[in-house]
């Protein structure tokens, strides 16, 4: 019945992944989405122009602690002992907001939905803190980039790849 989902059992009970035989390694993954705004919103975020602070670094500390909290957000993600969480920012053009985040960990477990919680903090909060000025702001294209590190070893997005969900 679980057709390979390893998040259930042979009778389609939901179940946490046992990965006590697992190896101890270095596992990193890292995750991006977009926050899509008016110009004039995106304007003001980089020249840090809103009463209620600094949005990217309230967004970076945000994603920090999502990261941090992931095993109290998704039900069956295993709590893990961060190496690292940095989140970045980028400007791709005039009304996009990319943000990534890495996730570092030496464990017997990857840190993938801890990459993606990250971002989507982030973005969240950069919605929360902007909305006042733009309500039409969009929250877009979260994903997993790249993971490297245990049985599967290294996964990379390829640039042509796409989803089920996408075709």
């Amino acid at each position: 019945m679980s057709q390979g989902l390893t998040h259930f059992d042979e009778h389609g009970a939901s179940r946490m992944v046992d990965v006590g035989d697992k190896a101890v390694t270095q596992r990193v993954a890292r995750a991006e989405g977009l926050v899509r705004m008016l110009p004039e919103t995106l304007q003001r975020l980089r020249n840090r122009g809103f009463a209620k602070g600094d949005v990217l670094e309230v967004a970076r500390l945000a994603g920090i602690m999502g990261a941090k909290r992931t095993a109290d957000l998704i039900p069956l993600c295993h709590p893990l002992p961060l190496d690292s969480v940095t989140i970045g920012f980028e400007f791709p053009d005039d009304q996009t907001l990319r943000i990534e985040a890495r996730v570092a960990v030496t464990a017997k477990t990857g840190v993938e939905m801890e990459a993606l919680t990250a971002v989507s903090v982030a973005a969240l909060t950069v919605y929360d803190m902007c909305k006042a000025v733009d309500r039409g702001l969009k929250l877009d294209a979260i994903q997993l980039v790249e993971k490297t590190g245990g049985r599967s070893g290294r996964w990379t997005r390829d640039a042509n790849e796409t989803s089920a969900a996408q075709t």
